[in-house]
């Protein structure tokens, strides 16, 4: 067994019971699926997230594997990746507690304690919510978004980091009233729900596909026009319009029907078509 607890936490736990009870920690349910739990609690009056992972078997395991899906068996994928993220200057998650027993992989038990990020809403949320901003308020933010969510694409791909659920409902920015909002303001995207997160050396073309036909399915309700997709798809592969029509046409038209048809499949009608778009 292992566990180690940020001091301001660690003074409210035994040093003997404390992951028994972590593991068994009571507070707001946000999430409970199979063998994982998300709770929301409270300690010296401040929250905190603790995600649960109990064992889940050898059955679930090779279920997995057979279809060619790593199996997510304890919380220490996630917290890794919160260190990696941390490590390249993406803004995430704080993590003040982890912990894991158990040697085989259907048989650990684990957690990860993040501090809870307040007042935010995801940017799933805001693109709902700015149909009421003026017209050149709306474009300014929507390209300052296209820019920070095309930058943190690209650094994680290019550090051999694919995400494996990028949608927009997992990037969260400060909350404020976004009429009052300013170009001049500063934002920062705090990318989020990361125990699906692959590293390797180098992402497989195929998995950064699947990244980015995700984020395009998450933005398609949200008025996107053809320049929004080309002003994205410059950022991240850092280059001018002429050479990414030139040398990304064919994965450019790849990462869109993927979406497109992600959508239909989960909406159960045609995806709109971002303006400009045949």
């Amino acid at each position: 067994m292992w566990i180690d607890l940020d001091p301001e936490l660690a003074r409210y736990y035994s040093e003997e019971s404390a992951f028994d009870q972590l593991m068994d920690c009571e507070g707001e349910k946000f999430r409970h699926i199979k063998t994982r739990r998300t709770i929301k609690f409270d300690r010296g009056g401040k929250n905190y997230f603790i995600k649960i992972h109990r064992a889940c078997g050898w059955r679930e395991v090779w279920k997995n594997w057979f279809a060619f899906k790593r199996p997510v068996t304890s919380a220490r994928m996630e917290w890794e990746a919160i260190d990696r993220l941390n490590s390249l200057n993406v803004s995430t998650l704080s993590v003040v507690g982890r912990g894991i027993r158990g040697k085989a992989p259907a048989n650990q038990e684990s957690f990860v304690i993040t501090e809870a990020l307040e007042g935010m809403i995801s940017l799933e949320q805001l693109t709902q919510r700015w149909g009421g901003l003026t017209v050149q308020k709306r474009v300014c933010l929507k390209r300052e978004l296209i820019r920070q969510v095309a930058n943190i694409a690209k650094t994680i791909h290019c550090n051999g980091l694919n995400h494996r659920d990028f949608y927009l409902c997992h990037f969260l920015v400060k909350d404020r009233k976004w009429d009052q909002w300013q170009p001049e303001d500063f934002l920062t995207l705090h990318l989020i729900d990361l125990h699906r997160m692959q590293q390797r050396s180098t992402v497989p073309k195929r998995w950064w596909i699947k990244d980015l036909a995700g984020l395009l399915f998450s933005s398609l309700d949200c008025s996107l026009t053809r320049n929004d997709l080309l002003r994205f798809s410059m950022i991240y592969w850092d280059c001018a319009l002429h050479d990414l029509c030139r040398e990304r046409s064919s994965v450019l038209w790849k990462i869109y029907r993927k979406a497109m048809r992600l959508y239909a499949s989960i909406h159960g009608k045609d995806a709109p078509k971002p303006a400009g778009c045949s």
